[in-house]
């Protein structure tokens, strides 16, 4: 941070002082957190289930049993580290008679590199499938690469927040500068996107007009834009490759003040209306500092054509687009007054604290994340807590995982207040959180559809989760035993498309927005197109050349010990007794045991259990 004067720095420490003492909403439900002292994953998350359980006795609803071991290795090893479990770990696991087997697997997942690339690769899909600037796509390799790091070094949640909101540098070189980059530094956009993500807050519906369902007024959602109007991003000048940067801009506002001027034209009048017949002329202003660019005005504000300038006409001219952006000042628009500047807005937090004057970008954005973070503010916790229960269980206490805030009510209160509790005790560990989760009973349930016998209450079981698009091309590679597959370059001609790895490319086939609810995310034609025709998979199909299905035929010359280790190899568990019998009389009745053999490992593949976390 710069140095401050001392004037100033005790203005902000007071003001942080004041700030973490108050609650991110607009009534006092929620008093200022007390220190906690660290809870064990293992003693919190049986208080979860003790919890869950109760309420669920009090329905009358029994809750689903555990999922088998071949079911629960896939889920958490997909949970957390983004792939399948191979065939190896799935028999061992299950020869495994030691008590507390699922509690060391969880260990080991979260100790390996593949834990960071996997939720790295989350959040990358969380900012940038709702980014306003495609050009963002950029960094994204540099996203994921510093995301992976902060994630594999357990970095806090409170470190990565601050990370994102006070990032600085080139695009290409500084990952942190992904949430930024993705909305053009634009700071209404910037505002929304904060409090969706950290605070699972949807502020932005007070952009326009008073929140229709939440206590949010309209100038709440500007007072938290003012915190962003002096970022930029801009582009590098003579780099090569092609690349931006994010700058703080803290210099005096002479843009707005220059249209101020236009807009309030009395001054201009009185002194270059030499002739006083109420217009401006160019031979009246040539000389002045209205010359260079009268002739601009005139193309945008003169109505009658007369190549003169009344006060009205400056008054009613419309404001060039995205005039935000010039200003080192955040301005409200004038929702009567579409041409007038709007109103001068001071960087506010929601409980109606403002800010000190005199800060520059940074030290903004500095207070800002400072407040977010702070333990005194319930929602930082909540939201986390809430999206990645969800992402792991199917389902959260809030739905969506991102519309919750202070007049929305969440199933299971007490159980989101224990975890958001004990999350905020522990530092905002995210490993912390994903152990506690992982090791609950509710995880651990068998998964079940909620249309099934009496399960009508949330997490009485598991719900199917489809898996995410990263996820699936991962799974796909570990089946045929590839480290990539091949790019379709053919695959559009779209400005940053060429440059897409397969990986990318599938990604942007099969990736969802993570914020969505499952029950809203379905397939649809190309993707099942891919999967049944796609060049790349079908060439590895084959059982008669050098592939791993060859292999499979070879080592495995009985067609049930074939059929076995195909389903352990896609979908992480043995046949069950009916689809070996059905698989071992198509083997049968086929002419060629190899067409056998492909046509079970694609029909494996294009089932929906494959793309589907158990």
């Amino acid at each position: 941070m710069m140095s401050f004067s001392i004037k100033r720095t005790a203005q902000l420490v007071s003001f942080l002082l004041l700030t973490l003492s108050v609650p991110l909403c607009h009534s006092s439900t929620f008093a200022a957190t007390k220190k906690q002292e660290r809870v064990s994953e293992s003693e919190l998350a049986a208080k979860v289930d003790a919890l869950i359980e109760g309420e669920l006795k009090k329905s009358g609803i029994t809750p689903a049993p555990l999922a088998s071991d071949e079911d629960f290795l896939r889920r958490v090893t997909f949970d957390l580290a983004g792939r399948m479990p191979t065939t190896s770990e799935v028999l061992l696991f299950g020869l495994d008679s030691t008590p507390d087997k699922r509690r060391a697997v969880i260990e080991e997942l979260l100790k390996s590199d593949d834990y960071g690339v996997n939720w790295a690769r989350y959040w990358r899909d969380v900012i940038y499938l709702r980014a306003t600037d495609m050009r963002a796509r950029l960094n994204e390799a540099q996203f994921v690469d510093w995301m992976t790091t902060q994630l594999n070094e357990n970095k806090s949640w409170q470190e990565i927040t601050t990370d994102l909101l006070t990032a600085s540098g080139d695009v290409r070189e500084n990952g942190s500068t992904a949430l930024i980059f993705a909305h053009e530094g634009d700071p209404a956009e910037l505002a929304a996107e904060t409090s969706r993500i950290f605070l699972g807050i949807q502020i932005q519906c007070a952009n326009c007009h008073d929140h229709p369902t939440d206590k949010w007024k309209r100038k709440d959602f500007h007072e938290l834009a003012a915190f962003f109007p002096r970022v930029r991003v801009r582009p590098v000048r003579d780099s090569t490759p092609r690349t931006f940067e994010v700058v703080s801009m803290n210099q005096g506002d002479q843009f707005a003040r220059r249209i101020q001027m236009l807009k309030n034209p009395e001054f201009l009048f009185r002194s270059y209306d030499r002739n006083r017949d109420g217009k401006l002329t160019q031979q009246e202003v040539q000389r002045t500092m209205m010359g260079r660019g009268f002739e601009q005005l005139v193309s945008r504000a003169d109505t009658d054509g007369d190549k003169a300038l009344t006060a009205e006409e400056l008054k009613s001219m419309p404001l060039p687009e995205n005039t935000q952006r010039f200003m080192s000042e955040y301005y409200m628009p004038d929702l009567n007054d579409p041409t007038s500047m709007g109103q001068v807005i001071q960087p506010v937090l929601f409980v109606g604290t403002k800010a000190p004057e005199g800060l520059d970008d940074l030290e903004r954005r500095e207070v800002l994340s400072k407040f977010l973070t702070s333990q005194a503010n319930p929602w930082f916790s909540r939201a986390i807590v809430n999206r990645m229960w969800s992402e792991m269980l199917g389902e959260g206490f809030y739905m969506p995982i991102d519309d919750i805030g202070p007049e929305r009510s969440a199933v299971y209160p007490e159980v989101l207040d224990a975890l958001a509790q004990g999350f905020t005790a522990s530092g905002y560990d995210l490993k912390w959180l994903c152990r506690t989760i992982t090791n609950t009973r509710a995880y651990q349930r068998k998964m079940q559809k909620r249309s099934e016998g009496q399960l009508q209450t949330p997490f009485a079981a598991q719900l199917p989760t489809r898996l995410r698009g990263d996820q699936i091309f991962t799974a796909i590679t570990q089946v045929f035993g590839v480290d990539d597959l091949q790019a379709d370059r053919s695959a559009g001609n779209r400005r940053y498309q060429r440059s897409r790895s397969a990986r990318g490319q599938f990604s942007s086939l099969f990736t969802f927005d993570p914020s969505t609810s499952q029950d809203e995310i379905t397939g649809d034609v190309p993707q099942a197109l891919f999967m049944m025709n796609s060049e790349a998979l079908n060439g590895m199909l084959g059982a008669n050349r050098s592939t791993k299905l060859a292999q499979i035929a070879r080592d495995y010359p009985e067609n049930k010990a074939a059929i076995q280790e195909l389903y352990l190899l896609t979908l992480s568990r043995e046949p069950s007794e009916k689809e070996l019998e059905i698989c071992e009389d198509y083997f049968q009745q086929a002419e060629r045991r190899e067409t056998a053999l492909e046509d079970l490992m694609w029909s494996l593949l294009n089932s929906s259990e494959f793309i589907t976390k158990r």
